[in-house]
């Protein structure tokens, strides 16, 4: 079969979620209201936080920054797919790419953002007399900055090492958006290298920030071990519930993406668990932190009664 590396002509075929048509609307109600659901959701998370001066914390300006993830996060896979089951879905060379680079850049954030707020939480509760002077909003920021730098190269670097390969002619890809692992599937040239990276990246960008997120939780759970009050034991827990939820979350689906790819071929599979973490997730976490959150559902109902009142 014919085979070609890069070209601007060039298209992929992704395959979409489901062949029968009678699920096709069903799919595309859903995954517009999620889609709506979660950009709508996460845009009011941004700006509850930006109007209320008692939410100006790290712990907000990093959940901001997470809402905005999402709906960067979301927006590159939800927008492309492809409803229709008795055509494919055609994606050029450079958009897949580019799908696959922005894909890789926004899930690795949520990675390190999650990271940072349970490192945030760590000091807020073991080392509270210093907190205002640990946690500045020089260092805030610098934190997010280098999540960004790091996850630019690294997405760079997938994206190099993919334009590498060869792909034959009318490649199909058995999934609804262009994701590095199935790009390396559907390659015709040797992937060795793509793989070894894949590899290296995964363990550095997974296991160092889970490594941190549990380092910062058991130093948090020895701390309020060691509080005499259940009272404060609570209050002082209380402001990581909402983040261990989110943290369950993601890497809990995370998790069911990599199992469901080692343990099966199937597509079908690979997909459903893809939905629930490229699509589910995003949507869930701006109910997470403000049904659990008091200062957000009392900043929330400050913006409500501010718009009724403007109005």
């Amino acid at each position: 079969m014919e085979t070609k590396n890069h070209t601007g002509l060039f298209q992929f075929f992704l395959l979409g979620l489901s062949e029968d048509p009678e699920l096709q609307p069903i799919l595309f109600g859903l995954f517009l209201s999620m889609y709506l659901v979660t950009v709508l959701g996460n845009l009011l998370i941004i700006l509850t936080i930006s109007s209320d001066s008692h939410l100006h914390t790290p712990m907000y300006f990093f959940l901001s920054n997470l809402s905005f993830i999402d709906i960067c996060f979301i927006s590159t896979t939800v927008p492309k797919v492809n409803f229709q089951a008795q055509d494919k879905n055609d994606i050029s060379y450079i958009e897949c790419l580019t799908q696959a680079y922005f894909f890789n850049t926004f899930i690795g954030m949520d990675n390190f953002l999650l990271t940072v707020m349970a490192y945030d939480r760590f000091v807020a509760i073991c080392h509270p007399l210093n907190y205002a002077v640990i946690m500045n909003p020089w260092f805030c920021v610098l934190l997010v900055l280098m999540s960004w730098i790091i996850m630019f190269w690294f997405s760079l670097i997938h994206i190099l090492l993919l334009n590498r390969l060869t792909f034959s002619m009318g490649t199909e890809i058995p999934h609804f958006f262009c994701e590095v692992t199935q790009l390396l599937r559907v390659a015709s040239s040797d992937t060795l290298v793509n793989n070894v990276f894949l590899y290296m990246a995964t363990a550095l960008l997974g296991v160092f920030p889970v490594t941190g997120i549990l380092f910062s939780y058991f130093r948090i759970i020895s701390s309020l071990m060691k509080m005499s009050s259940s009272v404060g034991k609570y209050k002082a827990f209380s402001t990581c519930g909402s983040h261990l939820c989110v943290v369950t979350l993601f890497y809990g689906t995370a998790l069911g993406v990599y199992l469901s790819s080692a343990v099966t071929q199937s597509s079908q599979g690979t997909m459903i668990t893809s939905v629930m973490y490229s699509v589910v997730t995003p949507m869930l976490n701006p109910f997470i932190y403000s049904l659990r959150n008091k200062d957000m559902k009392g900043a929330l109902r400050k913006l409500v009664e501010r718009a009724v009142s403007c109005s």
